[in-house]
């Protein structure tokens, strides 16, 4: 770094600050934390679009949304706790519903897919070789949007990219998202992900209602099948808000039983059609959901919520064998967690604190609940498909909230548990935000 016009004492000085910086902003590591830290000091997400971390050998590959709308790709050495970041895009906009969500494709190509909130395009970097380097091509646009869907379903927006590839067939790539109809929809790609067909709409109601949204996560083995959960619509808008589920296999969706629904040129089906997993009544009170995972035969594990009142979210477990489904309450969570200024109504009030499940350890949760008016992060166990827990905290007497958790797809059922987490100095809205992304790491 050469600067013109000053002393030789003043220009080496210049030099160790601005190694020093480069030091704070990508180590990740934290001096005196041998095993937590942060990732960045300004980044945030949203829980609809996945997988927003993944891990691969000792690499997590992860991203955010900053203050400034920039979307941020890093890839975090767990072993050496040292970050690198990229920029994928600068000044894309200010919401955290635009965090990237990532997927390996067979060929070692790393692609990170994104959008902006309620706009009409789709966004594709790529990193060719997640080895050598860390340095992602530039955006690609794409506008999957169907002419032909946009007259049956007329609203066109886009927000959210979910993207998964199943080996069994033939490494195709999907990607789901609230795209066409304000609907759930899907899109594929045959060649890595350089061309992509139109998107589809996978579930609506009938009559179709375009202010209608459904919220949907996904969790795949990659290898043949796709789980879905979803809910009606928003609970903020739906008078019952319950929670349905159906998985995706060789070309047919399917209720949890394996009764078929449709298949792929038959779609879109309506929420009654799939599997009921919580009806959602006046008493109990409207559901969200928070994370999708599956055990060892396969089979399903939800995470969600219902809200009885607002300012009460409730967490629930919920696991199908022997063809039923077991649902069992984990914990109450507090209120949602955004920071209502004095004398406004609070234009979030389901926004929870957050849960995940383990991909690879259905017994092993991560939480986010309210305590002593903070929310922390805790790490919850059951040893009993969900009747009872054990608890120990990751975070404690926090000064700001902490939120949103994430385990990286991935992760082996062997390995040290790492979870990743929003930290909020400020979070007004999902436009206004002053957060961290941080990370904790459990040693077996």
């Amino acid at each position: 770094m050469k600067i013109s016009n000053i002393g030789s004492y003043r220009q080496n000085l210049m030099k160790l600050f601005y190694f020093l910086s480069t030091i704070l902003i990508f180590s990740c590591k934290i001096w005196g934390q041998t095993n937590a830290g942060y990732l960045t000091y300004d980044g945030a997400w949203c829980w609809f679009s996945d997988p927003r971390a993944v891990i691969i050998d000792n690499y997590i590959f992860t991203g955010w949304v900053k203050s400034d709308g920039s979307i941020e790709a890093a890839k975090f050495d767990v072993n050496t706790q040292i970050c690198k970041a990229d920029e994928l895009y600068s000044k894309l906009e200010e919401d955290d519903h635009d965090n990237p969500g990532f997927v390996l494709t067979h060929d070692g190509k790393l692609i990170a897919m994104y959008t902006r909130h309620g706009k009409k395009d789709l966004f594709i970097n790529a990193l060719e070789n997640i080895n050598t380097g860390f340095d992602f091509a530039g955006a690609q646009l794409i506008h999957p949007l169907s002419n032909e869907e946009l007259e049956k379903y007329p609203r066109e927006t886009m927000t959210y990219a979910n993207p998964i590839q199943l080996n069994a067939e033939n490494n195709r790539l999907y990607c789901f998202g609230r795209w066409t109809g304000f609907k759930p929809n899907f899109m594929w790609s045959d060649d890595g992900g350089i061309s992509w067909t139109k998107s589809k709409v996978i579930i609506t109601n009938y009559p179709f209602d375009n202010n209608n949204r459904p919220y949907v996560k996904y969790f795949s083995d990659g290898i043949s099948k796709i789980h879905i959960v979803f809910t009606d619509g928003h609970p903020r808008n739906e008078p019952t808000n319950s929670v349905y589920y159906a998985y995706y296999e060789n070309g047919n969706f399917y209720k949890a039983g394996g009764q078929v629904i449709c298949d792929i040129e038959s779609i879109p089906f309506e929420p009654k059609d799939a599997s009921i997993i919580y009806k959602s009544n006046a008493v109990e009170g409207r559901a969200w959901i928070a994370d999708i995972g599956q055990d060892e035969q396969g089979n399903p594990i939800i995470l969600y919520t219902k809200s009885p009142e607002e300012t009460d979210h409730q967490y629930w477990y919920v696991r199908y064998t022997k063809n039923q489904w077991t649902n069992y309450k984990i914990c109450d969570s507090g209120k949602w967690f955004p920071q209502t200024p004095e004398g406004e109504k609070e234009p979030e009030p389901h926004y929870f604190g957050g849960i995940t499940v383990h991909p690879n350890n259905c017994n092993v949760i991560y939480l986010s609940r309210q305590l002593s008016g903070v929310f922390e992060i805790e790490r919850w166990e059951t040893n009993d498909s969900g009747r009872s827990w054990s608890k120990e905290a990751v975070t404690q007497n926090s000064k700001y909230d902490n939120v949103r958790p994430f385990i990286p797809r991935g992760l082996k059922a062997g390995q040290n548990e790492v979870v990743l987490w929003m930290e909020n100095q400020k979070y007004i809205h999902y436009t206004n935000f002053k957060s961290s992304i941080k990370y904790h790491i459990r040693m077996k």
